[in-house]
């Protein structure tokens, strides 16, 4: 183990004295040094560090600024799963059309907090529809009126 650690400290060297101009500004030349030795590739594994622990690659920040065609892949295939999930829930929802007079359940939002947990009602009803707006708005009564 200890020699691991010293041969990865020769390399992390190697690459500080070709980026330091005097001997003594090493010391801002050691984050840049650490990013270009956790994102070189290793002949014996084939990956890099980065990729190893993180399981992903690392974004270089040219990249920020340029994408790169790692980056544009990872965002089609981003958009690519975003499609596949609205169109499997567009499969299953159909549009609600409702209509003045119809009985209707009002939907109980999570955020009020109820001591009852999960054996709280999910819904609260039933309402009577009064008046429905051409985008899915309603004005609902109770069925007294």
């Amino acid at each position: 183990m200890n020699g691991a650690v010293e041969a990865a400290n020769k390399n992390i060297k190697k690459i500080i004295q070709k980026m330091v101009v005097t001997y003594k500004d090493w010391h801002e030349m050691l984050p840049y040094a650490l990013h270009e030795y956790h994102t070189s590739i290793r002949t014996s594994t084939g990956a890099t560090l980065y990729s190893l622990v993180y399981g992903t690659e690392a974004v270089l920040p040219i990249e920020v600024e340029i994408p790169s065609l790692r980056v544009l892949a990872d965002l089609e295939l981003e958009e690519v799963k975003w499609r596949r999930i609205k169109n499997a829930f567009d499969k299953k929802a159909r549009p609600h059309v409702f209509k003045e007079g119809d009985m209707v359940l009002k939907k109980i939002l999570p955020n009020a907090k109820d001591q009852r947990g999960k054996w709280a009602p999910n819904y609260e009803g039933p309402y009577v529809v009064k008046q429905a707006f051409s985008r899915g708005a309603l004005i609902l009564t109770d069925t007294e009126g």
